[in-house]
């Protein structure tokens, strides 16, 4: 469907959410009943337990199969491998299991699963191989810029693989083909390959005098690698059976390098390994992050996202130790409301099952609810008219001041800005920085740019004509300060929409970070009566403005935080703009100079923050279909689904928000909901799913509203049509 920018923001939020709905559902429905509609866009549930050497002779395959089945599990990965192989193999240096025998270990797991109606995907890994192989095949090898083979950090005699050699040509293939021939399976799966966060360097023969890393050409020559394995690959799952599907482990979320878009247009299937929280700070909400990423480039194909249930972590791991349940269950919660299809997973101890056995409760009381209720996570379109770009060029090619990891800590204006969201309570989508056609932003109302510091001219002139239609827009920092290419520009490649350019370099902390004075009021500053300065921004870069207005906000500049006799502004008055703000009719615009997103994440300063909320409140000038208001930190999704609409809010309100894991839920009192439905549209019935109760609503015309009485991890009203 598509709505003329104009047309669109003139529609209310009842009636925009009524045309969207009304057209949108019946095509969900059509394409959920169509026969040519791959086996993997219908499944709800997926299963793994990574197998050990020795779970051919330790591993009850039929408890392992009827664990999985009582989940209701439509698929299950098996291990083939690559180190270990876990059946008789002729493929030359692929290692059979020391324990295996004269057993078929890989084809008892294949029939049990299949006897008992689940799929089996063959699960590989490329990324490893023997030490005797680099004897054999010294080509097949990553070496490093001295000449030496990459040996594995936690395992010795184990070496890196080179994606680039015949290992990924010739040696997998072999495999792949050698499983094809002997096993009923339906789909092939790649561990550990390819890294699309931050792909590997090689000196190696193949690789050596190639691109430099953290050029486009490294990344480039990366990405054409990666979609000719994904397609040979693809090639040989359907040599065995035309369905038959080929797909790998991608995740890093909004940290990624590797252009997703590019790759999602050559994929059928995005596998998240996002299993846990990594990193310090660890935000709860790095699933529900991913899943935004996945959906944003995969536009309806089949995303899963693998929840581990072993002590998952970015420092200290126990892989036979189970997590807590409550950590578990609320990945799990963040995958289903995010729009991905759950695969939750186990790795192993003494046995595939485990010693420790405490995981399989958390799965199996969250797999058993969802699939009472499948039609509800059968999804269309998302709800939300509010997009948010996510740029993955800045990740390699730009260096913000004050970055403070080796990455270069673009992250850290996404994580602010995803922070404001949440405690805003707004519903937003992920917009690829490469998807910034009319048809894509044609679904929103307002559009935020988290410091994209790179737009090439296409993307500005994209943008520029998404005001021009009525859109609204909010930029930071050094948003459009360089091209695409990562080349500083003279000017800002929006500064027209808002007639500001450059008037020096950028401003950093001196002890201390800015204020802004509140130099007259406006909707922004709402909450600020009894302050004229608030926290500004950690670094910022001067705008002159060639408009004849006066801004709101004004800079004080950083000034010393100690000793406490030097704690005062020497200069109390500027008149350089700390906000930029047009009101166009229609279209809204405000540019921060300052990095206040990353600022909010860095201090989680309530003002901040705020600010931030207030600012994105009135772009959308009261437009959202959807408001929830109540007590506790939630992350909201709202979808279409054939039985109506289905509303999840998953609860964050926990003192194990940022780091370490959940270890139990605090509920949270009554969230009150408003939502606007398609004019003449009947709801019959809201009933909450977790909590397995129908709750009373009332609706007037257009306007539904209901009250969740308490959500405790995550609760998903389904909104039924009449």
């Amino acid at each position: 469907m598509q709505i003329d920018r104009r047309k669109f923001l003139i529609l209310s939020g009842a009636t925009l959410l009524a045309q969207h709905m009304l057209e949108a559902a019946p095509l969900a429905h059509a394409a959920q009943t169509a026969g040519g509609v791959p086996w993997h866009q219908k499944i709800k549930r997926v299963g793994q337990i990574n197998f050990n050497e020795r779970d051919p002779v330790e591993l009850d395959v039929n408890a392992w199969a009827d664990y999985w089945a009582e989940l209701k599990a439509d698929a299950v990965l098996v291990s083939v491998t690559g180190i270990i192989a876990f059946y008789p193999t002729n493929v030359p240096l692929h290692r059979r299991s020391s324990v295996l025998g004269d057993k078929d270990f890989f084809g008892e797991c294949c029939t049990a699963a299949k006897s008992r109606g689940m799929r089996v995907i063959a699960r590989m890994s490329p990324d490893l191989q023997w030490e005797e192989a680099t004897r054999v095949k010294p080509q097949w090898f990553r070496k490093t810029q001295d000449g030496r083979f990459i040996e594995h950090t936690e395992s010795p005699g184990l070496y890196s693989t080179c994606m680039f050699s015949t290992y990924f040509t010739e040696h997998i293939p072999a495999i792949m083909r050698e499983v094809n021939s002997r096993y009923d399976i339906d789909g092939i799966f790649t561990n550990g390959w390819p890294d699309v966060g931050s792909p590997p360097v090689c000196y190696c023969e193949l690789c050596r005098g190639t691109a430099a890393q953290g050029t486009p050409a490294f990344l480039d020559r990366h990405l054409a690698r990666t979609v000719e394995l994904w397609k040979l690959y693809d090639s040989i799952a359907k040599e065995k059976k035309p369905d038959n599907v080929y797909f790998a482990n991608l995740g890093a979320g909004i940290r990624a390098q590797l252009n997703l878009k590019q790759l999602a247009e050559h994929i059928d299937w995005f596998n998240c390994d996002n299993q846990g929280r990594g990193g310090d700070p660890a935000p709860a909400w790095e699933c529900a992050q991913q899943g935004r990423v996945a959906r944003s480039v995969m536009k309806g194909k089949t995303i899963t996202n693998v929840t581990g249930s072993w002590s998952t972590g970015s420092g200290i791991r126990w892989r036979n130790a189970a997590k807590s349940p409550a950590e578990a269950t609320l990945w799990m919660a963040q995958s289903a409301a995010s729009g991905m299809t759950n695969w939750y997973h186990w790795l192993g101890g003494q046995t595939g099952m485990g010693e420790d056995r405490r995981w399989q409760k958390a799965g199996r009381e969250f797999f058993k609810w969802m699939s009472g209720h499948d039609e509800h996570f059968t999804y269309g379109m998302s709800v939300a008219n509010l997009g948010v770009v996510w740029a993955q060029r800045p990740n390699w090619l730009y260096h913000p001041p004050g970055a403070t990891n080796a990455g270069g800590g673009y992250s850290e204006f996404m994580q602010g800005l995803y922070y404001a969201l949440l405690e805003g309570r707004f519903l937003f989508d992920f917009v690829h920085e490469d998807d910034l056609s009319a048809q894509t932003l044609s679904k929103y109302s307002a559009l935020l740019l988290p410091n994209v510091a790179l737009l090439s001219d296409e993307q500005a002139d994209q943008i520029k004509a998404y005001v021009a239609a009525g859109g609204s827009l909010m930029t930071t920092f050094e948003t459009g300060h360089y091209d695409q290419t990562g080349k500083r520009r003279d000017t800002l490649a929006l500064g027209d929409l808002f007639a500001i350019a450059p008037a020096g370099d950028i401003q950093g902390p001196n002890g201390n970070s800015s204020y802004a004075r509140i130099e007259q009021r406006h909707p922004i500053l709402e909450g600020f009566e009894d302050t004229s300065i608030l926290p500004y921004a950690e670094y910022r870069l001067p705008v002159s403005s060639y408009a004849n207005k006066a801004d709101p906000l004004t800079v004080i500049p950083a000034y010393t935080s100690y000793p406490p006799e030097m704690c005062y502004a020497p200069t109390p008055n500027t008149d350089e703009a700390a906000v930029i703000i047009f009101d166009r009719g229609s279209s809204r615009l405000i540019h921060f100079p300052g990095d206040i997103d990353r600022t909010n994440w860095r201090s989680c300063h309530t003002d901040v923050s705020r600010l931030l909320q207030n600012s994105v409140r009135w772009l959308l000038n009261g437009s959202s279909p959807i408001s929830i208001e109540g007590e506790g930190l939630v992350e909201t999704f709202a979808w279409e689904t054939v039985p109506g609409y289905s509303l999840h809010i998953v609860n964050y309100n926990n003192p194990n928000l940022h780091k370490g894991w959940v270890r139990r839920h605090y509920p949270i009192g009554p969230q009150n909901v408003r939502m606007d439905v398609p004019a003449g549209a009947k709801i019959a019935a809201v009933e909450l799913l977790r909590a397995g109760k129908t709750v009373e609503f009332r609706q007037n015309g257009a306007r539904v509203e209901f009250t969740i009485p308490s959500v405790v991890d995550y609760e998903v009203a389904a909104v039924r049509k009449g």
